[in-house]
């Protein structure tokens, strides 16, 4: 295995900020079945409580608590070897309009605060490094395809304020090396597919028809407007946006990766399948599982101002330096979400 030997008789311990949530419980749940130890925060801010079942796991912590409480943090990182921050406002397009000032000022207080508490961890010789969950919201601006990961350092910054935060997650993450030493790894997933993304509690409702939608990301979007009977299916832009869509067990796969490699510290990774996905192909196949008897129908509707009309990254770096290479395949991914939706939907959740 690339990088960094485990010690087998020496349990690492990681934190993991916002675990409970869409990507972060993924997270949690590839640390525990690698061996890890695993510390929890998250305040259920976003969905409410959400039981796991890796709850009960005996290597599992769970504190229902906020990352801005500077003297919790301070305690929870002082008995963990690794952090990785995961915990922000973060949602759908949709998000970066109606909390513009939000997820600038809330996350920036949520990093301050864990990288505060890392920084006195890795001063008291425990804490090893921090892997900051970034986005590829950061290469927004870009026009340069597939994007590699220094074309972070060229492309113009990001004109939402969701991605400009982001792009100050790395710099924290820059500033605590440059000043206290304090080893970093930054990830930028590229757009997250999966199970568990239900309606926020204070999500955007959105009438559509006869329906009550609350946009999220597109994927189990487009789903759920499919299982409630819309027809034609509607979609925002011009549905010739592209995307890399990749599972979150890939990503977590991903993050584990760089966790153990030594080759991954004070670098920067795009974890995401390589695939180019129109948003116009999402929809035929996520309509084509649902209803694979009728003939697709669908009408344009106008989109968001920050929609990004290409996501592609460049891969290379994390196959070369990691050995990782997403393995679920979209079909795969769609199936899934799919038939997860059909039963939320059908128990009121979303």
């Amino acid at each position: 295995m690339a990088g960094l030997t485990r010690i087998d008789s020496v349990q690492q311990k990681i934190l993991i900020t916002g675990g409970a949530g869409f990507v972060g419980a993924y997270i949690c749940q590839e640390m525990l079945d690698h061996g890890y130890e695993v510390i929890c925060i998250d305040n259920f801010s976003k969905y409410g409580y959400l039981e796991k079942g890796f709850y009960i796991h005996p290597n599992f912590r769970l504190i229902n608590g906020d990352c801005k409480n500077h003297n919790l943090m301070l305690e929870l990182a002082s008995e963990v070897d690794y952090i990785i921050a995961g915990a922000a406002m973060i949602g759908g397009i949709s998000y970066f309009h109606r909390y513009a000032y939000d997820l600038l000022s809330e996350n920036e207080k949520i990093l301050a605060s864990t990288f505060d508490a890392a920084i006195n961890s890795f001063k008291n010789h425990r804490l090893k490094r921090i892997l900051v969950i970034s986005s590829s919201m950061v290469f927004e601006s870009t026009n340069n395809f597939p994007t590699p990961e220094s074309e972070v350092k060229r492309c113009p910054p990001p004109l939402s304020t969701y991605g400009f935060q982001k792009l100050s997650s790395e710099y924290f993450a820059k500033g605590a090396w440059e000043q206290y030493r304090l080893p970093y790894t930054v990830i930028r997933p590229f757009n997250a597919v999966g199970l568990g993304e239900g309606r926020a509690r204070d999500s955007e409702v959105v009438s559509q028809g006869e329906l009550t939608l609350a946009l999220s990301h597109v994927l189990p979007d487009l789903a759920q407007k499919l299982v409630k009977g819309q027809k034609p299916l509607q979609i925002l832009g011009s549905g010739k946006q592209i995307r890399c869509y990749t599972h979150a067990k890939d990503i977590s796969r991903g993050i584990r990766l760089a966790l153990e490699s030594s080759k991954a510290i004070n670098e920067d990774f795009n974890i995401s399948a390589a695939r180019v996905t129109s948003v116009m192909e999402l929809a035929r196949l996520v309509w084509n599982f649902l209803r694979p008897e009728e003939e697709f129908a669908h009408e344009l509707i106008e989109g968001f101002e920050y929609d990004v009309q290409e996501r592609i990254p460049d891969v290379t770096k994390a196959r070369q330096v990691l050995g990782f290479e997403a393995e679920i395949g979209l079909e795969s991914s769609v199936e899934e979400v799919c038939t997860w939706v059909q039963g939320a939907v059908s128990k009121g959740l979303i």
